[in-house]
């Protein structure tokens, strides 16, 4: 073997064992080192032991005495409050004591007052008996003296002062009805006289004409038309005489029916205003009229109400209303005489303490059935009387409605003043015309015989009654049925209804084809 691999080798031996050297001493100091750090860090967890532990003790020292201070001073606070409770105790048991001395006192006194009480119960009773019997002796005496029996004197004793009384008595209640009727004559004149002093209004009397103004005189003959035919279709569609004289710039309208003259003179100013006059154009004007006629009662009733003072008006009470002021009866407008009646009932309700607001109501409403008498029979105070009950009018308002002339029995004052406010309000001059009143009733029956037949659609009586025209159905009626009708009429006519002079009958029947041209 070479020596160089020798040496190698033994280099290689001499190396590992420094290595191993080196590794052993490095562990050795590495130990020592971690055994060092340790002790330090185990010396250190004591130290902080120690201090937490020191701490600790503090802390709980400075609990204990706090809770303790807490405890002084919750005791200390209980205690104060038990010595106020047993301060208040005692002064509670003195007042007792004292109230129990006080009522033994009283119950004392009371005593003592009981016995002297007792003591004259029983001399009252004494006396009481010796009285009872002097009264036993002086009747024994008196009835041996008038040799009357007790109930005898007794007898004849009330009859005598029940003579005496009973004619006192009379006479009494003769004075105090005479001063109660001379007052009650003489406050009741001064009520009425007051009313009718503070409602001084104006009457005026239907009238059967109403008057259009024109513009021109021109207009006339334009109303006239060719041949006549626009005033034949005015008078037509609208049931009204139109009277053209020699009146300036003035064209009369004559017509019993109000409402009629009402559409007639409406449209008739439409068309003057408008210069269309022809016969289509004047009843499409004279159909839209009639429309709006509604509208004008409508208008009619709340400015009624509104004038009246009577406030939360139904809608179909109001409607009612605007129809009485195209509703007449004798000389007087219903509607103005309705208004007349409800100022006169205010006052005299206010004079007498009443419901002012309802005596106007009731005095409003008192002819509204004269708005429905020619759709329903019977009497118009009955029928306004069903047809507010139907609208929830209150009992006093029915029966006051009901009893205005007298046909129903007054539960109310408010019936006796409708009854004197509807009498004061016919009475004033002029309010009471019977010849215009049997004139109008004359026409409308005549138009109600005829109304009265079969296929009629409705009918006018005009020229003042003279005449009855009479529209009927082209397809219920055929020409020969037509002057069979008229005869009837007019036979039923004159059996039925007293007239001057002759009443002509003109049935009118139309048939209308239409087509239109597109």
């Amino acid at each position: 073997m070479h020596p160089a691999w020798f040496v190698s080798i033994g280099m290689v031996f001499v190396g590992g064992a420094i290595g191993y050297l080196i590794r052993s001493v490095r562990g050795r100091y590495l130990v020592d080192t971690t055994e060092k750090h340790a002790k330090s860090m185990l010396e250190g967890a004591e130290q902080q032991a120690d201090v937490v532990r020191k701490e600790g003790a503090i802390h709980a020292k400075a609990e204990v005495l706090k809770a303790k201070e807490e405890f002084n001073k919750t005791t200390r606070a209980r205690r104060e409050e038990l010595a106020a409770l047993e301060e208040r105790i005692g002064q509670r048991e003195t007042n007792l004591e004292r109230k129990v001395s006080m009522i033994e006192k009283k119950e004392h006194i009371l005593d003592e007052k009981l016995s002297d009480v007792e003591s004259e119960q029983q001399q009252l009773k004494q006396q009481s008996e010796e009285l009872d019997k002097a009264i036993s002796e002086e009747r024994d005496m008196l009835q041996r003296v008038s040799r009357m029996t007790q109930d005898e004197a007794r007898e004849t004793l009330l009859s005598k002062l029940e003579k005496e009384v009973h004619g006192e008595m009379a006479a009494l209640v003769r004075r105090q009805l005479d001063q109660a009727r001379e007052s009650s004559e003489r406050e009741a004149q001064k009520i009425v006289a007051l009313a009718v002093q503070r409602h001084s209004a104006n009457q005026a009397s239907e009238m059967m004409t109403s008057t259009v103004a024109l513009p021109n005189d021109e207009m006339k003959g334009r109303i006239i038309g060719r041949d006549g035919r626009n005033i034949r279709t005015i008078e037509a569609v609208t049931g009204v005489n139109v009277l053209i004289d020699d009146t300036p710039e003035a064209v009369v309208i004559s017509g019993f029916d109000p409402v009629r003259r009402e559409i007639a003179r409406q449209a008739l100013e439409r068309l003057v205003a408008d210069g269309r006059i022809h016969p289509a154009r004047i009843e499409e004007v004279v159909a839209k009229v009639q429309e709006d006629i509604e509208e004008t009662v409508r208008a009619a009733g709340e400015e009624a109400a509104f004038n009246g003072g009577v406030q939360g008006l139904d809608p179909e009470l109001s409607r009612m209303l605007g129809r009485l002021k195209f509703r007449s009866s004798y000389a007087q407008n219903v509607l103005q005489h309705s208004l007349e009646v409800a100022h006169l009932m205010g006052i005299m309700a206010a004079e007498m303490g009443l419901d002012s607001a309802l005596a106007k109501r009731i005095g409003l409403f008192h002819d509204i059935g004269k708005a429905l008498d020619y759709e329903v029979e019977g009497s118009h105070a009955v029928i306004g009387a069903d047809f507010l009950k139907r609208h929830a009018e209150p009992q006093v308002v029915l029966n006051a409605v009901a009893a205005h002339h007298e046909e129903v029995e007054a539960k109310s004052p408010y019936a006796v003043l409708a009854v004197a406010a509807d009498s004061i309000s016919g009475s004033r001059l002029g309010a009471r015309t019977e010849t215009t009143d049997l004139y109008v009733k004359r026409l409308e029956r005549l138009e109600g015989i005829a109304n009265e037949f079969a296929g009629v659609e409705k009918s006018y009586a005009i020229q003042a009654g003279r005449e009855v025209r009479v529209i009927v159905s082209p397809e219920s009626i055929d020409d020969n049925e037509a002057v069979l009708m008229a005869r009837d009429i007019a036979t039923k006519i004159e059996s039925e209804l007293q007239y001057p002079g002759q009443i002509r009958v003109t049935v009118v029947r139309e048939t209308r084809c239409v087509e239109y041209a597109k």
